[in-house]
């Protein structure tokens, strides 16, 4: 359930880059708003593909745009042919398509020619992991130009045009952080403290990734794991899990703002040994700092602007079940509905009426089954098992859950205990986790 960082860095086999139209806005707008979702910290958005909807995952890490899971979507790709792509944790080619001449839009803001690569492994799937439907990943085509406001209180994208008044609204309410552009992906400098010692880092500014912060082992410098940490599950690559270690570090800066021991991931060598780093690159920071701010990038002038939100102090989580949960289908199930109480506009179709009082419906709920645990946790000492269905937790029945809410459930700053109700093999089963904090 958790996709706690999803990144794909993508290396096109005998591909060469090929120059697109960027996005532009049409009928002379001054300012584009887009809505989006915000799921475990990271950005989906809807956009229009050749006038087909589509739901993209906004990602500062990824340079191309990338498609996957269209097999429900009649879109119609342009100038199709067939490559060979790798991705992050591992060097195993998988067979996609690269295709150019598409047209990407959202109200009044519109990309031609567009460049895109679709990934055809049916496996690689995002939306088991958020409970939504998605469908591709957008970056820097998106970001390159335009003054790009992301407010996560609001839940919305601003897009602007520069200008002279914008400038003096950034200039007078925001804190300038200088970015560098390299390779079409931003980097900042900030500084961690690990035990006592604080040190310079150079870290990617990475939306696409839903953790606070992403720090590389360095077995020649001081940059170590804490000595309390965790083996973890951090995301998803083309072929593998992307594995390492979870800990707390004593802090974080940047720009002059402050965090106290804010949960950090530390990526294992396997998972990263074959991705291609710029120069002095010690990690990234991710969605868990940035839901803090209202962020606006400015690629064209090399600067993000930070502004701090309600969400500033809030503490850091992680996932102390260590349960992974993914989304696999949907069933109906009956309900019994109670006339008085009864929505007019509810949209249940009635299958029954069983008198006066109440009716019988079907509904379409989901269904989440147990997908891996991480280990010597409670889930995994707790006696479920991969594959077990979920029925209930505390007694609620969990088609009343949605994936976020599942994610917030388990992911929480409380020592708890959850009672977890499982169906395996048609037979119903109750484990007890006690939530500890282990960092």
């Amino acid at each position: 359930m958790r996709l706690l960082a999803f990144i794909v860095l993508l290396f096109f086999i005998n591909s060469s880059s090929q120059a697109q139209s960027d996005f532009v806005f049409k009928n002379e707008n001054k300012q584009v708003t887009i809505p989006f979702q915000l799921i475990d910290n990271l950005i989906f958005i809807p956009l229009l593909v050749n006038g087909i909807e589509l739901t993209f995952l906004v990602d500062s890490g990824v340079e191309e745009t990338v498609l996957f899971s269209l097999e429900d979507k009649a879109v119609e790709l342009k100038n199709k042919k067939t490559i060979r792509l790798v991705g992050l944790g591992s060097k195993e080619e998988v067979e996609g398509l690269k295709s150019v001449g598409n047209t990407i839009e959202t109200k009044n803001f519109r990309s031609t020619n567009h460049l895109v690569y679709v990934i055809l492994n049916q496996d690689f799937n995002l939306s088991s992991h958020v409970g939504i439907p998605v469908n591709g990943i957008i970056g820097y085509s998106l970001l390159k130009k335009h003054l790009i406001e992301i407010n996560y209180k609001k839940k919305k994208i601003f897009v602007y045009n520069e200008n002279s008044k914008i400038k003096k609204k950034l200039a007078r309410r925001y804190t300038q952080v200088p970015l560098s552009i390299e390779a079409s992906k931003p980097y900042v400098q900030a500084n961690i403290k690990l035990d006592n010692e604080i040190m310079p880092v150079k870290l990617l500014a990475d939306l696409g990734n839903s953790d606070a912060l992403w720090l590389f082992q360095d077995t020649e410098s001081k940059m170590q794991v804490p000595n309390k940490n965790f083996d973890d599950y951090l995301g998803q690559g083309f072929s593998r899990d992307i594995t390492g270690k979870r800990a707390r570090i004593a802090g974080f800066e940047i720009a002059g703002f402050q965090f106290s021991k804010p949960v950090v991931a530390f990526p294992d060598s396997v998972s990263t040994k074959h991705v291609k780093m710029v120069a002095d690159r010690k990690g990234s920071i991710g969605g868990e700092i940035f839901k803090r701010f209202k962020v606006v990038f400015d690629y064209k002038n090399n600067n993000m602007y930070l502004k701090k939100s309600g969400s500033f102090n809030l503490p850091f989580f992680y996932n102390k079940s260590g349960i992974e949960i993914k989304h696999i289908g949907m069933e109906w199930v009956k309900e019994t509905v109670n006339l008085k109480f009864e929505s007019a506009t509810s949209g249940y179709k009635t299958i029954k009426s069983d008198d006066s009082n109440y009716r019988v419906k079907f509904t379409l709920k989901p269904i989440y089954v147990v997908s891996g645990f991480r280990p010597n946790s409670p889930a995994a000492n707790s006696g479920l098992t991969k594959g077990d269905i979920l029925v209930r937790i505390n007694g609620k029945k969990i088609n009343h859950y949605s994936l976020k809410e599942l994610s917030s459930l388990i992911k929480t700053h409380k020592e708890k205990w959850l009672v977890m109700e499982v169906s395996r093999n048609n037979q119903l089963y109750k484990f007890t986790l006690e939530l500890k904090d282990l960092l």
